[in-house]
Formats: structure tokens, C-alpha cells, sequence
């Protein structure tokens, strides 16, 4: 059983956005992916879909999350449940650092723009 310690991983940046992916192929798992982000006060992910289910288990933080247009606030102790291909945004919109888990259903995940166009990300995996 592989015992991955997190602190090892290398950490990836977007503006206001830090990435880990804590669980995919480079781990030696084969149809998932788990992500530890820190988004910073103000800040959001990109606005973007993907071909599969996302859970996310907000740690700390509060914000809102956009979903096909509709805003809804969350605080911590939250989890959102996102559809397959559904346009999303992840918004910190506390004094303090979010941090949360990514737990997405297909690896390795390829991230689209709103419009369908890919959306390459410091953290994806290159293509098999």
C-alpha cells in the first residue's frame, strides 16, 4: 500500500490558487483524482467543465461556488457535489486562505473552458 506524504508534493500556482494533486497517476492511481488547493482571499479557480463528477470538501474557508450561472455561499465544513460538464467557479470570498480537497471521478482530468476549449493547467498530467 503506498503511503504518499503530502509535504513531499510538488506544489503548482495559478494566480491565488495553490495546487497539490494528492492522489493520480503519478501515485499509482489509475481511474481518479484527489487535489489539496489553497485559494487565496478574493480569488477563484478559473471558470471551467470537466467529463466528470467533483466532490469538493471545503476545509476552512468560505466563498461561493457558480454553477451554470447560479452563485450559492458556503462556509466551511461544506461539501459541493458537481455534475459531469457543468460550468463552475470556486470563489474565496473570506479574510483568510480556503483550503479544500478536489476529489474528482476520472484520471487524468482534462479541464475545458465555459465554451468547450481545453484549459491546460500546470498540474495536468500530459496526455496517454
Amino acid at each position: 500500500m503506498p503511503i504518499v506524504n503530502n509535504s513531499d508534493l510538488e506544489i503548482l500556482e495559478l494566480p491565488g490558487l495553490r495546487h497539490q494533486t494528492i492522489a493520480g497517476h503519478r501515485q499509482g492511481v489509475e481511474s481518479m483524482e484527489v487535489w489539496l488547493q489553497t485559494i487565496a482571499p478574493g480569488a477563484g479557480t478559473p471558470v471551467h467543465r470537466h467529463a466528470c463528477e467533483e466532490v469538493v470538501l471545503i476545509l476552512s474557508g468560505s466563498g461561493t461556488c457558480t454553477v451554470a450561472g447560479e452563485t450559492t455561499a458556503f462556509g466551511p465544513n461544506s461539501t459541493l457535489i458537481l455534475k459531469p460538464d457543468v460550468v463552475h467557479q470556486i470563489v474565496n470570498t473570506s479574510d483568510d486562505d480556503m483550503r479544500l480537497v478536489g476529489i474528482l471521478s476520472m484520471a487524468p482530468v482534462r479541464v475545458k473552458t465555459a465554451e468547450g476549449e481545453p484549459l491546460p493547467l500546470p498540474w495536468e498530467a500530459p496526455a496517454k
